[in-house]
């Protein structure tokens, strides 16, 4: 296979973390900022080599066998326990422009590191996969996988609850941009494909074989229980519409270096999205 230029990419998110470790100038508002996103554009930083190695078993595969590879790959992680989770997201959604903050997924909004817990407007443990489509709850593995766990207001967490992603609906207070019905949420188009690579993370790395449900995507809405989610049709547009940029890939390398020790593939290769589905 032809080598993937997405290291370039990947590399300059990595330059992108020491922009994220300061306090910026400008506040984060709704949307990420420009300078959050084209912090992903800067030198490349030595890491692409090390990137490369860490994907060396998957290289030349499509299809079934880059799943399987990639699955090999990632499978092989350290685990944070639940209330471990706290702390971490603290960390891995630091607000860029004030590193006492978080930054809400569905939201937006930048919130104090000390209001997280479960009452109105503090902010909680969001489960991208929603823990029921798979029933695995939040037992230490897919239930505290911070590759899909990210910060939320406990409303619009709610609000959300365990639906598929879907297009249209209502607008959803409190999270500007995004949009739900009764069987599906649609997020913000700043996250449309940060949701969609988590979502297909999970689907890659528990297939069933670590004593927890095979996850897979469909492209339905109401999948309840099965462990199954989808759209997976909208979700390769919204990998498309929505590139990695340097929060997400900051993500991923916080989460690599200092937690879980795995890696997010479709952040550092989103084309992979549409080699496997």
């Amino acid at each position: 296979m032809k080598k993937i230029p997405r290291l370039t990419s990947w590399a300059a998110g990595i330059a992108a973390v020491a922009l994220f470790a300061v306090p910026a100038a400008a506040s984060a508002g709704q949307q990420r900022t420009a300078e959050a996103r084209s912090a992903a554009a800067a030198t490349p930083a030595a890491g692409a080599s090390a990137v490369d190695a860490y994907y060396a078993a998957a290289e030349g595969k499509t299809g079934a066998a880059l799943k399987t590879a990639l699955h090999d790959i990632i499978k092989t992680q350290s685990k944070v326990t639940y209330d471990g989770v706290w702390n971490a997201l603290k960390l891995t959604d630091q607000d860029p422009a004030n590193p006492n903050n978080v930054i809400l997924v569905y939201s937006g909004r930048s919130q104090s590191k000390s209001t997280n817990g479960g009452g109105v407007n503090d902010w909680n443990r969001e489960h991208v996969w929603a823990k029921s489509h798979g029933d695995f709850g939040t037992a230490t593995g897919p239930g505290t996988d911070l590759h899909h766990l990210r910060p939320e207001d406990v409303t619009v967490n709610s609000t959300r609850g365990n639906k598929d992603f879907d297009k249209g609906g209502s607008p959803v207070a409190e999270a500007p941009g995004s949009f739900t019905d009764a069987d599906s949420f649609e997020p913000r188009d700043a996250v449309k494909g940060d949701v969609a690579r988590m979502l297909l993370y999970m689907a890659v790395r528990y297939d069933g074989g670590d004593g927890f449900a095979d996850l897979e995507m469909n492209d339905k809405v109401n999948n309840g229980t099965a462990p199954l989610f989808g759209r997976i049709s909208l979700l390769k547009q919204w990998n498309q519409m929505d590139p990695p940029d340097a929060f997400e890939q900051r993500r991923n390398q916080v989460i690599f270096d200092t937690y879980q020790h795995n890696r997010n593939p479709f952040i550092d290769h989103p084309e992979w999205v549409n080699s496997i589905w």
